[in-house]
């Protein structure tokens, strides 16, 4: 037995998030940020800075609202950040200097600052804000942030994607670029334009910058590289219109952008590869092409939620860069040379989320979640590879509750492919005694399960259930070929994988209740779960969150549906709009006698609340077990980022639900 109480609901406020490490120039300091939820339900996060060599972080800001993004300056002398004093306050840039004092603002822009880039002699800062095509804020805008209540207007739509799950109905305004002057403390802004900007880097005698954006429309889905002369504001293309390229990052001799992308090949499954650009001829050569891996981090949780991807990150020879890479489970640290050769700097049953190298000093700063660690910060010596843990964030918290340790298991699906995944045992597990199950799906369906804390699993087992949980076909981590192999098969060889890793854990762990056994999964995980239950009967209670049910409106009225109908089940409405039809479970609703919870926000616009609504009607006209749920003011992201509060009462539905129908 446990000598730790059982993990509850409220323990989420306990969380320590430790976010955006960042490695000072001289390698002796670590920068990062430090999330959690106030005594008010309201998230903060501070500015704390820590000794390469010690344990204990100074906090370095105080008070309500939200820190992110800290920056040293090249040559040492300053820490930049951005803050947000409230809710209604937009994030602007603050300067601190390293030796003391109060962070001093540096912007008040109408729409906020973020993204923020040194330039490489410490003078400038490169970053983006908000505004309209011929708008650009005024020398007042940047003074006084004070906006009066207006009455709602009505909106003008006349592009295609005209809303956003992460910003709702977009206005008109694009993210441009400016950069701050230290000297003269102003703004100049770089673009204007009527497409979204995205920067991401300084050359390195600070005359370019290197930036992201997609000039080609809406219709068109691609994310371009263009290089930037400051002085002229001309942009040069570096890639060819054709695929998804971000994170240019310059070497140090200024000769070669390195960038993660890829051509579409596999449209929205493409594995994301390591490019070198040559920037004179253009030449764009691909050094991951014979690794069967995804780059960046494709690994998912339920306790922190945005964290920005860093560029790869050139060694000081411009021989090699650092990266990070998603396989099986885990998101591991590696080295890429020139010549495609790969090197393990730091890799284990871990999911890697951050990370930040110093080539001169040979060191790198990792952020680094387990299953039974929300996450904490390593230094790791690029040499020897040796590693040390910084910080223990979240010491208390775990000493205080107990942390199930997952067990892997592999299966066969009814084909033969692998589908590998875990198991939670519950808490106070007594070997003979039956448990009931249940079978927890994610969401992408291109992302993966990994090896990272994650509190909706935990919460479950401490609630006395087996968890099963797996990576079907779809998901990263297991090859080019794996992640596409969902692609206009939705409902079919994913849904034999899921229910084979059922059968499997069920056959592996004989204390398993096969008569008890429930299912929930949010997005595509909430269209798995609806799937399962219009198929079979086999479980005595599910959840649906945030899901789809119907591909025929979800064309029409999700923020991606025009494209994303047509990249993962193979068409549109216009096309054919019968095998949307066929994909949907709605249509299989008579089928449905599972009782079903069905959990929604209000504002997601990924999954708009109407596929709910229509599964939750159709279900109640029939006369079905159904409960609906509807979360006010909650996006796509109400398990991960919304309202604490919110995300409280979701998980205690959630449990609630699986209570009376599996353990009564």
């Amino acid at each position: 037995m446990p000598n730790q109480r059982a993990i509850t609901v409220e323990d989420l406020k306990k969380i320590n998030v430790i976010n955006e490490p960042q490695l000072s120039p001289d390698g002796a300091t670590i920068a990062f940020t430090r999330q959690f939820i106030n005594d008010e339900d309201e998230y903060t996060s501070h500015l704390f800075v820590q000794s390469a060599v010690e344990h204990d972080a100074v906090q370095w800001t105080f008070g309500k609202g939200r820190v992110s993004s800290p920056r040293f300056s090249p040559d040492g002398k300053w820490l930049l950040y951005i803050t947000s004093k409230g809710d209604k306050e937009k994030p602007q840039l603050y300067l601190l200097s390293l030796d003391g004092g109060e962070g001093k603002p540096l912007t008040s822009l109408e729409n906020g600052a973020s993204q923020p880039i040194w330039s490489p002699d410490s003078k400038r800062i490169l970053f983006t804000t908000s505004y309209k095509e011929k708008e650009q804020p005024g020398a007042a805008d940047q003074k006084e942030n004070k906006k009066e209540d207006k009455k709602p207007e009505p909106l003008v739509v006349e592009r295609l994607k005209y809303k956003s799950d992460a910003a709702g109905f977009l206005d008109g305004k694009r993210q441009q670029i400016a950069y701050y002057d230290l000297e003269t403390e102003t703004v100049t802004f770089l673009t204007d334009d009527d497409f979204d900007h995205a920067p991401s880097a300084w050359s390195p005698d600070g005359k370019s910058i290197v930036y992201t954006a997609n000039k080609q429309g809406d219709e068109k889905l691609i994310a371009d590289l263009y290089l930037m002369d400051v002085e002229s504001k001309k942009p040069e293309l570096l890639t060819s219109n054709d695929g998804m390229f971000t994170n240019g990052t310059f070497s140090l001799d200024g000769t070669t952008i390195a960038c993660y992308g890829h051509g579409k090949e596999f449209l929205g499954a493409t594995h994301s590869k390591l490019w070198l650009i040559d920037v004179k001829t253009k030449e764009r050569t691909c050094l991951t092409k014979d690794w069967d891996i995804h780059l960046t981090d494709a690994a998912i949780g339920d306790i922190r939620s945005g964290h920005p991807t860093p560029g790869p990150i050139w060694s000081k020879d411009n021989q090699k860069l650092y990266v990070t890479a998603s396989s099986h489970g885990n998101t591991n640290f590696y080295a890429v040379d020139r010549n495609g050769a790969i090197d393990e700097i730091h890799v284990g049953t871990q999911h890697v989320y951050g990370y930040d190298v110093n080539v001169w000093e040979n060191l790198a700063v990792l952020g680094i979640s387990t299953p039974t660690n929300p996450g904490d910060l390593h230094i790791v010596n690029l040499e020897t590879k040796e590693v040390v843990k910084l910080t223990s964030a979240n010491t208390q918290l775990l000493k205080e509750v107990h942390i199930q340790d997952p067990e892997e298991i592999n299966c066969s699906s009814s084909d033969g492919w692998n589908v590998h995944g875990w198991v939670l045992k519950p808490y106070n597990y007594e070997e003979g005694k039956k448990y009931p199950t249940i079978l927890e799906i994610h969401g992408g369906p291109h992302a993966m399960y990994g090896n990272t804390f994650f509190h909706e699993l935990q919460l479950l087992a401490a609630q006395g259930y087996f968890v099963i949980y797996s990576n079907p076909r779809g998901s990263h981590g297991y090859g080019q070929a794996y992640v596409d192999a969902c692609r206009g098969d939705y409902g079919g060889m994913d849904y034999e994988d899921i229910m084979a890793f059922t059968d499997d854990a069920i056959a592996k762990y004989p204390d398993i209740d096969k008569d008890r056994l429930g299912v929930t999964g949010g997005s595509y995980g909430g269209f798995m779960t609806n799937w399962i239950v219009s198929h079979n009967n086999r479980f005595k209670a599910a959840a649906t969150l945030r899901c789809i049910s119907n591909w025929i409106s979800f064309y029409g009225v999700s923020d991606i549906g025009y494209f994303f109908t047509e990249w993962e089940i193979g068409t549109d409405l216009l096309k054919d709009p019968e095998k949307l039809w066929n994909h949907s479970p709605i249509k299989y609703v008579n089928n449905i006698e599972t009782p079903l919870l069905i959990l929604h926000g209000e504002k997601d616009f990924r999954c708009p609340v109407e596929q709910a609504e229509q599964l939750f009607v159709a279900l109640k006209h029939r006369g079905k077990e159904t409960r609906f749920v509807r979360f006010p003011n909650s996006n796509h992201e109400l398990s991960r980022s919304g309202a604490p509060y919110l995300r409280y009462a979701r998980l205690q539905e959630l449990m609630t639900w699986f209570e009376k129908y599996l353990k009564n």
